[in-house]
């Protein structure tokens, strides 16, 4: 829930900043510079958006059904309100644009460096003494990310960039929120020391599982098999 609530927040951040000035806009023209910023925070924001709603949408489903497993048997039943919660949160990752699309809608932004960029400044934060080993863990996740990156457009090869396209994705997200969250906790530990933990335990697994992925598949393979 904190890594979700951080990227949204982040998310609408960059939605505030450009509605904003295109506010402005309406009433004056810009400055150059504003019009410069006014360009960033479009692409910022067309960045996060999808995985904003794709990450937090797959992030409900998977709440809702872990709270139907606790509560076993009568979490099924009427009587108990997750059943509702379950059907609520299966419905997010369709409407809106499915999780699938949300995927599309990131990759260009994976391929022209958008999420690195970001990363990599936030990577340049500060964070407390406490949370440097952190921050390695975190800047490391980054790597592989942007190393999956470079395996992919290396190949030059769409059904292999389409093949991966989720992987990337869910790459990025884990990334993102990872540092983000240790961004908050360097800020506000009594409310997010514990979750940037646990958090950053499940973002490593996700980010070699995916990583592990993208540099398995062997490409040369693949299109020979799909030429015989």
């Amino acid at each position: 829930l904190d890594a979700g609530r951080a990227l949204l927040y982040q998310t609408a951040r960059y939605v505030d900043i450009y509605k904003g000035l295109e506010d402005i806009e309406r009433t004056r023209k810009l400055t150059d510079e504003e019009k410069a910023e006014l360009k960033l925070y479009q692409k910022l924001a067309s960045a996060c958006t999808p995985l904003a709603k794709g990450m937090n949408s797959e992030y409900a489903n998977l709440n809702a059904y872990d709270s139907i497993q606790v509560h076993g048997g009568s979490g099924y039943m009427l009587e108990y309100a997750c059943q509702r919660l379950y059907r609520d949160a299966r419905i997010t990752s369709i409407y809106e644009g499915t999780t699938q699309l949300q995927t599309v809608a990131a990759l260009p932004h994976i391929t022209t460096g958008t999420y690195s960029q970001m990363l990599e400044e936030l990577e340049a934060g500060e964070v407390a003494a406490e949370y440097e080993s952190l921050k390695a863990r975190t800047k490391a996740m980054d790597a592989k990310f942007n190393e999956a990156i470079e395996v992919v457009k290396a190949a030059n090869n769409n059904e292999f960039t389409d093949l991966c396209c989720r992987h990337l994705y869910e790459l990025a997200a884990n990334c993102v929120m990872s540092q983000l969250l240790l961004r908050d906790a360097t800020k506000s530990p009594e409310l997010f020391d514990k979750s940037m933990k646990v958090y950053l335990n499940l973002a490593e697994a996700e980010v070699a599982k995916h990583y592990n992925f993208v540099k398995s598949v062997d490409v040369e393979a693949m299109e020979s098999y799909r030429k015989a």
